[in-house]
């Protein structure tokens, strides 16, 4: 398998309850769910679930609430073999939460209360120092405060190390996270809300790129959904097709992207558009699915799938 990358996440742990509905509601309107299910979540860990599952020695930086969904979210890092030391307590707040609507047609809504990963601070990153230095990535996204991620990206920085930021849920962005950020993985509407360009064709692409390295990342892959995945390297940029499936449930697809991307990312950037590649595969296989985390796949389970 060769060498492993080391990956460094900091992010959230949430529990995500789905909701399995016809149709979703409409204002004022109640309607029944036929079918509840409850797992371990949260898009910083479903990224290094993802991460772990496919090949990379994972360490996560997050919060939880002193209760028995931080146990459980804890629990189920460590059975992944994720270094759980940079996971912190809080003890005044629960644990993070996703209430997730999926209708018959695989579309999802979702609602998030940040609880616990809102409280991750600064200070919660006292002694983890080394272990972001010893990392070849480290990645974040924006269900936890940027100011966290702010000070972990300049000690991944300061050692010389890579930073991938996937600006989701879309939101404002501090300039000096952008600042520190070497490779941006926004989707369509993460895009549009920090560039102001709205995803039309290849062109828009392009420019949304063309913004990014003005403000200093040298990198910038979006995510299209069904309709595959854009990215631009230096001066190279390319529209990949995206693998054609049946999707089920689209949760945790765009984390099985980023975690399987870090995973089989070269360190030296050699191989960007084959890590891309691969992580397109492993999204594919986790639309297939219900569920966040039970639907990320393993390295032989990609394998299997795509004759490897």
């Amino acid at each position: 398998m060769g060498v492993m990358n080391k990956v460094t996440i900091i992010g959230s742990l949430n529990i995500d309850t789905t909701f399995k509905v016809t149709n979703f509601p409409l204002p004022g309107e109640t309607i029944r769910a036929f079918n509840k299910s409850s797992a371990a979540g949260g898009k910083g860990a479903n990224q290094a679930v993802a991460a772990a599952r496919l090949g990379a020695k994972t360490t996560f930086i997050g919060k939880v609430g002193n209760d028995q969904q931080g146990e459980f979210m804890i629990k189920a890092l460590k059975q992944e073999g994720i270094d759980i030391s940079g996971i912190k307590v809080e003890p005044a707040t629960g644990t993070g939460t996703a209430d997730i609507l999926l209708n018959e047609a695989g579309q999802n809504c979702i609602i998030v209360y940040g609880g616990a990963n809102q409280t991750l601070t600064v200070a919660d990153l006292a002694g983890l120092d080394q272990q972001i230095a010893a990392s070849d990535f480290v990645v974040a996204q924006f269900e936890t405060p940027q100011a966290a991620t702010i000070a972990a990206f300049k000690l991944a920085k300061a050692a010389g190390k890579m930073t991938i930021l996937n600006p989701a849920p879309a939101s404002e962005i501090l300039p000096e996270l952008l600042s520190l950020t070497d490779i941006i993985i926004p989707n369509e509407s993460e895009n549009q809300r920090i560039t102001g360009i709205e995803i039309t064709d290849l062109n828009s692409m392009k420019k949304s790129a063309a913004k990014f390295a003005d403000l200093g990342i040298s990198r910038t892959i979006i995510t299209l959904g069904s309709q595959g995945v854009f990215y631009a390297a230096g001066n190279r940029t390319a529209q990949l097709a995206a693998f054609k499936v049946k999707t089920v449930d689209p949760t945790a697809a765009g984390d099985t992207f980023i975690g399987a991307f870090v995973a089989k990312l070269s360190p030296t950037m050699e191989n960007f558009t084959e890590a891309i590649n691969y992580a397109q595969k492993a999204s594919a296989l986790t639309v297939q699915h219900l569920g966040a985390q039970v639907s990320i796949p393993t390295v032989a389970q990609v394998n299997q799938a795509f004759g490897f």
